[in-house]
């Protein structure tokens, strides 16, 4: 069986890396790297989405990142509890008229014991932001270590 390490059941260490790696994986804006982490059945909530199956989230992600344009991330732990992972998050796009916005959601987590997301169930608000106010200034893929997270950031 393949495994995704760190593997449960998380401790504080352990699931702040687990958050940091799927933000990491996100920033990358690549579904095909981003589907790894979940198992062949995962099942998913994101907004009035419900995909089943990495192939159909492969799908959804591939048609998420074609519409949120130069999209940045930063994922914040919440809450663990054995096998499953409360985040928090903001996110910023823009779409192809040029119009920026911060999405702010919540996500829930929960592994099996290789380390593989089986289920995801995300909450997610968009908030139009003008070009003046956005916060995520790093280049195209990882945060880099030194940049603000949420709490830094007051959001």
């Amino acid at each position: 069986m393949e495994t995704r390490p760190p593997l449960p059941p998380f401790t504080e260490d352990s699931a702040r890396q687990k958050v940091r790696m799927a933000e990491d994986a996100w920033n990358s804006r690549d579904p095909a790297r981003v589907v790894q982490v979940y198992t062949e059945d995962t099942r998913w909530r994101n907004r009035a989405e419900f995909p089943v199956g990495r192939a159909e989230v492969q799908r959804f992600l591939e048609r998420k990142w074609a519409r949120e344009l130069d999209y940045r991330l930063i994922k914040e732990l919440w809450s663990f509890t054995g096998n499953r992972i409360a985040v928090r998050f903001a996110y910023e796009w823009h779409d192809d008229s040029g119009q920026w916005y911060r999405a702010y959601g919540n996500e829930n987590w929960e592994f099996n014991e290789a380390g593989l997301m089986m289920r995801r169930y995300a909450s997610i608000n968009d908030l139009p932001i003008a070009d003046a106010d956005r916060k995520f200034f790093w280049p195209l893929g990882r945060r880099p270590d030194e940049h603000p997270g949420l709490s830094d950031l007051g959001l």
